[in-house]
């Protein structure tokens, strides 16, 4: 602590001005240098009781010295933590470390010992691994406890996100581009959906640590591929894609398109195709799987993906990617002897 001197005018016991305080004596009480009131320390500064005049201000080194990274032993030796060890980070903020090639003394390792090390270390790692799960898991709680806070969810709609939360650890869902706190703010939406709570996705993510296209791709993946019973985040998706193609078709061709897209739409419901991503790039997908299907072409690649953009980002790829997956997935329901524009066609 660096502190400077306070000399009072004059003591409360009449000694003289230039007396140095003593921390020691209790009993003297500097004087403001103004008022030659009372000065009184509040927390790390010295403060006159009488005009508010701040005397003094300690200048504390709150952030962790050198000791506060080494190991517990005396000798300091041993790994040193990056970040200062402590009872609230896993392993104290340290982490166990395999050496094939030598032992904790230097000295070298038989085969038979290298082996045994080897074994251990994936072992280790296994455990580590699930480790860290469950603390992103936890983290994923405090997610959608976050969200459900800020935007007056109730209560038991953020514990049933929890569970399929953890319903998506479970499935391993995590992983590559699907992170967790998409994943958690995914949660989140279905729950709200789920209980008829009016929150939008656009709302959810403003609270979230993910964009919204994000959150609904996650959504939709918590519903496809975990044992979630929750209804579809999107209502009547097909229907914005075909009215933001504007003058790209005519109305009879648009509705046409509607009600074909609606049943490829239900299978993509059912079945995980594309599940890392949101359902209005399925709806755009679907819609140009319908177009393909009708007689003459109305719409491009290109024009169903700036239709889509006007709700979410989404990529000509992905429209044509996922509209063949819908149009053979669809075959895969029909008998054989049944053609895919004869099933879309009949009501």
């Amino acid at each position: 602590m660096i502190a400077r001197d306070i000399f009072a005018d004059e003591g409360s016991d009449g000694s003289s001005g230039n007396e140095r305080f003593d921390a020691r004596n209790v009993a003297w009480r500097p004087t403001c240098p103004e008022c030659d009131g009372r000065v009184v320390s509040e927390d790390c500064e010295a403060v006159c009781a009488d005009c508010g005049l701040v005397v003094t201000i300690d200048a504390l080194e709150r952030k962790p010295g050198l000791k506060a990274h080494a190991p517990d032993s005396t000798d300091r030796k041993g790994e040193w933590a990056v970040e200062p060890t402590t009872e609230l980070r896993v392993d104290k903020g340290l982490h166990t470390t395999f050496f094939l090639n030598t032992d904790g003394k230097g000295n070298a390792l038989s085969s038979k010992q290298r082996e045994r090390m080897g074994r251990l270390r994936r072992r280790h790692k296994r455990f580590q691994m699930d480790s860290k799960r469950d603390n992103r898991l936890n983290e994923g709680f405090r997610d959608i406890g976050m969200i459900g806070a800020n935007l007056s969810i109730p209560e038991h709609v953020q514990t049933d996100a929890s569970r399929y939360l953890e319903a998506a650890k479970e499935a391993r869902l995590p992983g590559g581009r699907m992170a967790w706190e998409s994943l958690a703010a995914g949660a989140v939406l279905l729950a709200a959906r789920r209980a008829s709570i009016d929150r939008t996705p656009t709302e959810i993510a403003e609270y979230a640590k993910a964009p919204e296209e994000r959150v609904c791709a996650a959504a939709r993946k918590i519903r496809l591929q975990t044992d979630v019973d929750a209804p579809p985040v999107r209502d009547r998706a097909v229907d914005q894609v075909v009215a933001a193609l504007d003058d790209a078709v005519d109305v009879g061709t648009g509705i046409e398109l509607v009600r074909i897209a609606d049943r490829l739409m239900r299978v993509a419901d059912s079945e995980p195709i594309g599940p890392g991503t949101s359902r209005m790039s399925v709806a755009g997908a679907a819609v140009y799987a319908a177009d393909r299907l009708t007689d003459g072409k109305s719409v491009t690649q290109g024009e169903v993906a700036v239709a889509v953009e006007r709700t979410l980002p989404t990529t000509k790829g992905r429209v044509a990617r996922y509209s063949r997956k819908l149009y053979d997935a669809a075959e895969r329901r029909l008998k054989t002897t049944t053609e895919v524009a004869e099933l879309v066609a009949a009501d």
